[in-house]
């Protein structure tokens, strides 16, 4: 019958039990008493004596908790700029260089991800003078930025803070080696982890692991065709070029849009919620290469504005659902250091082949800093 709930509502079924008169019904719960009561997200009001007042404070509760959540991220982005700014922790290692603008993972679980990302991404899309000019001469001063490597080394050049920030190389910027058989690195960054898949299951940090299953959106027939494999989890840090590139030559096959949370992609946070990699929102191609399949992932975070590839475009549907795109009757081919995407503001990279006969290169380990071009892989002997 009726399981009685907290404010006068009751959880019913409607098909089973049938509707009590007088009582709306919404999400499969029912209001006792006329008037309304704020559940969550949703609103539940009776039809009988619904007056002016209460449709005011229908109105005013989701305003007020909706200001009150803007404001407090407002703090949030304004604490984080300010240790984006004022703190470095490259002493912390002697391979490892990053900007210390991190918010603690226990903090990032009460933050509304999406919404931050909202406001960053605006913020970075200004064409504002003053705006862009003072974010692009603050951020290329503490992340110790070669703007000679820039095809446009004059920061004014810029329209914006993300046209700086997904900047062109020169070309020769990141040469590649000569052996056209190597695999090389896709983006700048720092090595996470590297290794083989293990039973259908990727090392992220510390005792965590993480399905491959659960990497590619719950698709077992894809997972199972890389659970042998090889992988590399890169961290691109903001200070890093942003742009993405071909490992080896392959034509697309698939792509894969996987909405999910926006959590930071840093070692502290990845050392701290299991599974990161399978809940952040991301976008997964599928290639066909000489060495088999082979999928590079491109990990969203925290502040990333959005993700974009060279065939696509901006990767964001509206409708936060998982997206399919076959390309194999519109296949896209891309040579070894092509572009093949970008991120707007830092990020994470995993490269993953389903053939055991690869392997990575030994003198690259886990927290090495590493170069767009750079050889990190072979055929084994």
């Amino acid at each position: 019958m009726f399981a009685g709930l907290p404010g006068g509502l009751v959880k019913c079924n409607p098909q089973i039990n049938g509707t009590p008169e007088g009582v709306t019904v919404l999400k499969n719960y029912c209001l006792l008493q006329p008037g309304f009561v704020y559940q969550g997200n949703f609103f539940l009001f009776s039809r009988s004596n619904f007056s002016i007042s209460h449709l005011k404070a229908v109105v005013a509760i989701p305003f007020m908790l909706c200001l009150q959540r803007i404001i407090f991220t407002g703090c949030i982005i304004l604490t984080a700029v300010i240790s984006f700014s004022e703190s470095s922790i490259a002493e912390q290692s002697p391979v490892r260089s990053e900007t210390a603008y991190s918010i603690p993972p226990y903090l990032q679980r009460l933050l509304p991800h999406q919404l931050i990302n909202f406001l960053a991404h605006s913020i970075a899309e200004k064409r504002w003078p003053w705006l862009k000019n003072h974010l692009i001469s603050e951020f290329t001063v503490r992340n110790n930025i070669d703007m000679s490597e820039a095809l446009h080394e004059n920061p004014e050049n810029y329209q914006n803070f993300n046209d700086f920030f997904t900047r062109a190389l020169k070309k020769g910027a990141r040469p590649f080696p000569e052996d056209p058989d190597l695999i090389i690195s896709p983006v700048d960054g720092t090595i996470s982890q590297m290794g083989a898949i293990e039973n259908g299951r990727i090392f992220q940090a510390k005792q965590h692991n993480y399905c491959l299953s659960a990497l590619f959106a719950g698709n077992n027939q894809l997972a199972s065709r890389f659970k042998h494999g090889l992988f590399i989890t890169i961290y691109l840090s903001p200070g890093d070029y942003h742009r993405v590139h071909m490992p080896t030559s392959g034509t697309l096959r698939q792509m894969i849009y996987v909405p999910g949370s926006l959590y930071s992609v840093n070692a502290e946070t990845t050392g701290d919620i299991e599974g990161l990699y399978a809940r952040n929102e991301r976008v997964i191609n599928i290639f066909e290469t000489a060495y088999g399949e082979m999928a590079v992932i491109m990990v969203g975070a925290m502040v990333v504005g959005s993700m974009e590839t060279v065939w696509a475009g901006s990767v964001k549907p509206t409708s936060r659902q998982i997206t399919w795109q076959n390309y194999i009757n519109k296949p896209v081919h891309l040579e070894r250091g092509d572009e093949m995407g970008r991120f707007k503001l830092g990020s994470t990279v995993i490269v993953l082949f389903a053939s055991p006969e690869l392997g990575w290169l030994e003198h690259h380990q886990p927290d090495n800093k590493i170069k767009m071009g750079t050889a990190i892989g072979s055929v084994l002997d």
